[in-house]
């Protein structure tokens, strides 16, 4: 089985976040590799130090991503004047709901919440695909490095992640490693866990906020049913025709040595 770098040879520690990443080095089209210091992954960017965009700073990190819904963007807002921010929305709204649900006391059993996280990733697939046409066009129209994210940098994150590694070439078992890293990286804020746990029982925040095998599997499922193949999805649905797929290459894969 092809294996991915270690965790621990593309997490950037910052003190702001905890699931920063980068997504170089993987083997991807042709045994090409994919470049170190040109696409990050991460959690939200609001509580970054100074020291933490010193740090982005000196990675040369130039554009923000940003996946996270109105009411999400309101309550942990950013504006470094050094990231060029592309907001490109996607509300979390059965979360959301689901979240609404609890709080008036409603039940919500570990196998309703595993449902509710496979349709929030059926939804990334087609509801969502505008969105993610959009993240290829940000990632082909300019060649300064970026970073992409989310609330807490998994599922939207992990599907925009997944689909940009397939693009790359990268193997199905090796892309769904990089997913399942943020159950080893992702920490939840203090205050954000206290209060979601007056709430919400602890094995149902679990399946919340952490990543699964059958989450992104949903996705794939959705992607057969409506396009038969991830290529036909990525050509069809996200406008990476082979022009286009040959220029995202070039970008962001070496040659092999």
């Amino acid at each position: 089985m092809p294996t991915a770098p270690a965790a621990a040879q593309r997490h950037i520690p910052l003190h702001g976040c905890s699931n920063f990443r980068d997504l170089g080095g993987y083997s991807g089209h042709q045994g090409q590799r994919l470049r170190w210091g040109q696409v990050y992954r991460s959690d939200h960017l609001a509580d970054l130090s100074a020291g933490d965009l010193a740090q982005l700073d000196a990675l040369g990190v130039a554009r923000a991503v940003d996946f996270r819904g109105a009411q999400e963007r309101a309550q942990h807002g950013y504006d470094w004047p050094q990231l060029q921010q592309h907001s490109l929305v996607i509300e979390p709204t059965l979360v959301h709901e689901a979240m609404q649900l609890l709080k008036v006391g409603g039940h919500l059993s570990v196998a309703d919440t595993v449902a509710l996280m496979q349709a929030t990733y059926r939804g990334l697939v087609v509801e969502s695909a505008p969105v993610f046409a959009r993240w290829f066009a940000l990632l082909l129209e300019d060649e300064r490095p970026l970073v992409f994210h989310c609330t807490a940098g998994k599922d939207r994150t992990g599907w925009a992640a997944a689909l940009l590694l397939h693009a790359l070439g990268v193997a199905p078992e090796v892309i769904a490693q990089d997913y399942l890293l943020t159950n080893q990286l992702y920490r939840r804020p203090a205050a954000l866990a206290a209060q979601a746990a007056q709430h919400i029982p602890p094995e149902v925040l679990h399946v919340l906020w952490t990543v699964q095998p059958a989450f992104l599997d949903s996705a794939y499922v959705a992607v057969a049913q409506h396009w038969g193949s991830i290529h036909a999805y990525l050509h069809e649905a996200l406008g990476l025709g082979p022009s286009a797929l040959a220029q995202l290459r070039g970008r962001y894969l070496q040659p092999a040595a």
